[in-house]
């Protein structure tokens, strides 16, 4: 039997999920306007474990997302995440959030482009199959008329970053899904269980999340 704690900040949601055996077994989770993960993600761990029924030390792992998405957000869940795994001994899986926000649907044909806002007309993408297999790494894509053209077929748009793609990626082949707009950390629950059977862990002193682009500071 594994516990694990999920953690999810990447975006605008601040996501906690307690997970046995790749099941999820409590979630908590809020996307406002700001960011608020400073404010409620302790609070957010400590309710998901007392839900689940369990304590801290009834934990065998801690999952991450990994990014790219918001630097901020990423600082906070990946800094809870290590003092957690430093404390309990535990060890740190890490997750790729366009992964997480691609596994948010479901499909029978066609491709998945999960799509992470990243300010003005740029988006974080990638390309993944029905089975969550990652065909397309992950770029800082700026969005016209032809990131796309090379890849045949329907393409799913899910995420924040979809949005602003309509006025542009407007032919009947891409499809959008807008009640999807945020990774969860629910979707973490068998990918981190699955990586935790085979011992697929990062260090937990070294471990740095995946910005993707620099943090700029605006005077």
């Amino acid at each position: 039997m594994a516990y694990i704690l999920n953690i999810e900040t990447a975006t605008k949601n601040c996501s906690v999920c307690v997970a046995k055996n790749g099941v999820a077994v409590s979630l908590k989770e809020y996307a406002g306007e700001g960011y608020a993960h400073a404010e409620k993600l302790h609070v957010f761990i400590d309710e998901a474990l007392r839900e689940a029924g369990i304590d801290y030390k009834s934990l065998d792992a801690v999952a991450v997302s990994m990014g790219p998405g918001s630097y901020t957000g990423l600082r906070i869940g990946v800094s809870a995440a290590k003092g957690l795994c430093y404390a309990l001994s535990l060890p740190l899986i890490a997750i790729d959030t366009l992964e997480l926000l691609a596994r948010r649907i479901e499909i029978t044909e066609g491709l998945i482009v999960p799509m992470i806002d990243a300010r003005r007309m740029e988006a974080y993408t990638a390309v993944f199959d029905a089975g969550y297999h990652k065909l397309r790494e992950t770029k800082a894509e700026i969005i016209t008329e032809g990131p796309f053209n090379e890849i045949e077929g329907t393409l799913h748009l899910v995420g924040d970053g979809a949005e602003k793609c309509r006025p542009v990626l407007n032919s009947d082949r891409f499809v959008y899904h807008e009640a999807i707009v945020y990774p969860s950390s629910a979707e973490m629950a068998l990918v981190s269980y699955n990586k935790y059977k085979i011992s697929d862990t990062v260090d937990v002193a070294y471990f740095e999340p995946f910005y993707l682009k620099d943090f700029l500071i605006s005077k």
